[in-house]
């Protein structure tokens, strides 16, 4: 009897363990997805405030993004410099590189300026938001002690 008891409690032991790691592991896909997307929609904005800098090869731009631990692979670069480019916010043009072909270099168009200087504008606005609203939270839950 006492076995029987023993083994019960065993596996449910085993079946909490299970259900405990599988809501870990949904937890770390759904914040890794929302980190990407969260990553993706400051990519724009990163990227041309590095071109703002100065011109820029797409390999040194990724490079600044990885050094500033934005992760970021050619896969995603390429599409969006094109997709700035076709809005003219940047431009291009060729540059002899010592090592190999020809490279294309980025520097962004006063249009693209203004859109730079628009969405610095709403990044702090939704930086103050956020702020704001952990502030109220810790606030509120700080009343709540009282």
């Amino acid at each position: 009897m006492y076995c029987m008891v023993l083994l019960n409690v065993i596996s449910l032991c085993r079946y909490e363990m299970i259900k405990v790691i599988q809501i870990t592991y949904d937890m770390d896909i759904k914040l890794e997805n929302t980190q990407a997307q969260m990553r993706k929609g400051v990519l724009e904005l990163c990227v041309l405030s590095i071109i703002e800098q100065e011109e820029a090869y797409p390999t040194d731009i990724i490079k600044r993004l990885k050094d500033s631990k934005m992760i970021v692979v050619e896969g995603t670069l390429y599409p969006l410099l094109n997709r700035l480019k076709n809005a003219a916010l940047l431009q291009y043009h060729w540059k002899e590189s010592k090592s190999g072909p020809p490279r294309k270099y980025y520097n962004i168009t006063e249009e693209g300026k203004l859109f730079l200087e628009n969405l610095k504008e709403t990044w702090n606005h939704l930086n103050h938001a956020v702020d704001l609203s952990q502030t109220q939270l810790k606030h509120s839950e700080n009343e709540q002690d009282i």
